[in-house]
């Protein structure tokens, strides 16, 4: 607005140089041409008469001056016929002060005008070396020096701008006295001249020149009174302006202002040149109904930037710049990348597009709509009593039987869960002290060991390239599901129950009041990839593994039943080294409108892996059975071979037991120690099979 309204003003001088030239112009040829002067009288005349065609942008007082001079373009008509050259009365009564108006007031301007522009952009130079500033390698006498030119040249800007604004508003006052003193001089030259000839300047032309110079002397007075007045002005706000010169204010002095619903001001919005490469250029950014919109230097008007109703905006770190937040749209489609000046602009642009994200804009009064909202969210952290009253009353009866539940409908709305269902107190769900993490940590979950894997653990790289929810393959890995989807993890925190999709509806409740209490906007993007086995959080940029989930440690997961871009899932671990001491962690994440169909799928991979698990237990009985089958069918050739043996022994013994016979070479029969062995051996086989 000041531009354009400076640009307003400098069209103005523009005119008036314009028409002051030409008007210099004629009278320079009364001066010129003695012959002429007739004919150069007229030429004013005509100029004084197109006064009143003249559209001064700031003309606030046309008519009166358009009036006067078309009076004095008569008396001069009237006048031309006579008038003789007097070079010394009409050089120093008409033609000095057009003269001096034109080379001192009007150069004036055009030199404060190029003071103002290179102090302009020695100011953009400043600040573009100030949003340089390392981050990570923060040097004290760099960023010293570079806040003090910062400080020098926005100072100096703002003086050279108020000394330039006061010339033009003078401009005004100069451009009504240097109109009609040389006409006032050029009258009393010719007054002078025609002494003799007085006849033709009656009493009423006199009287009429007296008003005139009455009218000068006021309006040099008024002049000379805004003047002072402006310079007292001047003084009063560069004291006052001191502290905004420092481009990164205190916030004790300035505090954020979380409730606003519109917002304007200067941004560095980054444009990628190419893969690697990027630009920053800076832009007015301001806030229009549910709409961003931008206007470069120079425009007319703003442009439409982004759509930020339903959008979702956090602090990122790009590029080792400080103060930068990304806002991304409600489809995930398209994002941007915007630093703010200072820690107070950075935070009151990301409250002021979470507001209008809400759309707390469309209500009667927004900003106490907002503070009303932030104060909910500041209270939110303590468990309702309504909440609880309908909690105990929805409390089943003792002894009533509680079937667990691990899946959770995402379509219902809060407070009509059947009461077939158990419904728990807050103090059962959350502890009201619970710490919460807002960064990724790793789950451990002993019951499946080669699952669950550090953080940061490489995995398998997927496609990047690959769209919400689809399908993705892999010759590496032999389970049936793969799908992908792009989620942001919110935060996490320890509940006593995991059985009621109410744990996840308080979590997600207690996590988003702790962000907008402690100004938490940062969340880490990752790709969320569903499997039969796990669930896994993969590094968008490098495709490593950032966490792994064991599918049978997730034992609820569930949907916000408004957001549905919410949704969470618990987490069943072993605390430590006995398997019986097991604690439950709920995540939160945040998901491009994908929570139900994020639900589905995990549904889906349980089933699977229910179906899996049910397959591999049948085959592992089957194969019992047949182990079993082979183990009988052993013992039973085992068995056929003993008595084999005892049959032969049999025969042998029989063969060597006719009584005290001998021989024919006088010898008897004796078994053998194995043979007796044998024998042994097949009594007991005999006793073993008679009891089988």
């Amino acid at each position: 607005m000041t531009r354009s309204l400076l640009g307003v003003f400098e069209e103005d001088a523009t005119a008036i140089s314009n028409y002051m030239n030409q008007l210099y112009q004629a009278m320079h040829r009364i001066y010129d041409a003695q012959n002429e002067l007739s004919a150069a009288t007229h030429l004013t005349s005509k100029l004084l008469k197109e006064y009143e065609k003249q559209r001064f942008p700031l003309g606030g007082d046309d008519e009166v001056m358009s009036s006067t001079l078309q009076q004095f373009s008569k008396v001069i008509d009237e006048l031309s016929s006579c008038h003789a050259v007097l070079s010394t009365q009409l050089a120093d009564a008409m033609m000095f002060p057009i003269t001096q108006f034109k080379e001192r007031d009007l150069k004036e301007i055009l030199t404060l005008k190029e003071v103002f522009q290179i102090a302009s952009n020695d100011h953009d130079a400043a600040i573009n070396r100030y949003s340089r500033l390392s981050k990570k390698r923060e040097n004290d006498k760099v960023k010293y020096e570079v806040t003090e030119d910062v400080y020098t040249s926005r100072k100096k800007q703002h003086q050279t701008m108020m000394h330039y604004f006061c010339a033009l508003n003078t401009l005004q006052y100069k451009k009504k006295i240097a109109l009609l003193e040389p006409l006032l001089g050029y009258m009393q030259a010719q007054i002078s001249f025609f002494k003799m000839g007085s006849e033709n300047l009656n009493e009423q032309l006199e009287e009429f020149l007296a008003n005139i110079g009455t009218s000068v002397q006021n309006v040099r007075r008024e002049m000379d009174s805004d003047i002072e007045t402006m310079q007292q002005t001047i003084e009063d706000l560069e004291v006052a302006s001191d502290p905004l010169y420092v481009p990164d204010p205190d916030p004790t002095k300035f505090p954020v202002n979380r409730n606003l619903t519109r917002k304007a001001g200067y941004l560095n919005a980054r444009n990628k040149t190419g893969l690697v490469s990027s630009t920053w250029d800076r832009q007015f950014y301001f806030t229009q109904g549910g709409n961003l919109m931008s206007q470069a230097r120079g425009d007319v008007a703003g442009g439409l930037a982004m759509d930020i109703d339903n959008c979702s905006v956090m602090a990122v770190d790009c590029e080792d710049r400080r103060y930068c937040f990304q806002i991304t749209s409600f489809d995930g489609k398209k994002s941007s990348i915007l630093q703010a000046e200072s820690k107070k602009d950075h935070e009151e642009w990301i409250c002021t597009i979470n507001n209008i994200s809400k759309q707390i804009y469309l209500s009667e009064n927004p900003e106490e709509t907002a503070a009303r909202v932030n104060q909910s969210a500041l209270e939110a952290v303590t468990p309702s009593p309504s909440f609880q009253q309908r909690h105990e009353s929805l409390r089943p009866a003792a002894g009533q039987s509680r079937p667990p539940t691990a899946r959770t409908s995402s379509s219902g709305s809060l407070g009509s869960e059947s009461t077939n269902l158990a419904a728990l107190s807050l103090d059962s769900l959350v502890a009201p002290d619970t710490p919460i993490q807002f960064d990724i940590i790793s789950p451990v979950c002993e019951d499946q060991p080669g699952q669950a894997k550090a953080f940061g653990q490489g995995g398998r790289r997927t496609n990047p390239f690959g769209e919400s929810g689809g399908i993705i393959k892999s010759e590496t890995e032999d389970s049936i599901l793969h799908q992908l989807f792009i989620v942001r993890f919110l935060g996490s925190m320890e509940v006593k129950s995991d059985d009621h999709p109410d744990v996840v509806y308080e979590t997600m409740r207690q996590i988003l009041a702790a962000r907008a209490i402690h100004n938490i906007f940062r969340m880490t993007e990752s790709h969320l990839l569903v499997t039969c086995d796990c669930l896994k959080l993969i590094d968008p940029q490098t495709q490593v593994t950032r966490l792994t989930f064991p599918l049978p440690c997730v034992v609820l997961y569930a949907t916000h039943q408004e957001n549905k871009r919410l949704f969470g899932f618990v987490l069943r671990t072993s605390s430590g080294r006995s398997e019986s001491n097991l604690s439950s962690v709920c995540y939160i994440f945040e998901s491009n409108n994908e929570g139900e169909k994020i639900c589905d799928s995990v549904g889906l991979a349980k089933q699977i892996a229910l179906h899996a698990e049910l397959d591999r237990r049948a085959s592992e009985k089957q194969k019992e059975i047949e182990r079993v089958k082979e183990k009988q069918q052993k013992e039973l050739n085992k068995q056929k071979q003993i008595e084999k043996d005892l049959e032969e022994q049999s025969r042998l013994i029989a063969a060597s037991s006719r009584p005290n016979q001998a021989s024919s070479e006088g010898q008897f029969v004796v078994l053998s120690s194995s043979q007796s062995e044998e024998s042994d051996l097949g009594e007991g086989g005999k006793k073993r099979e008679s009891e089988a």
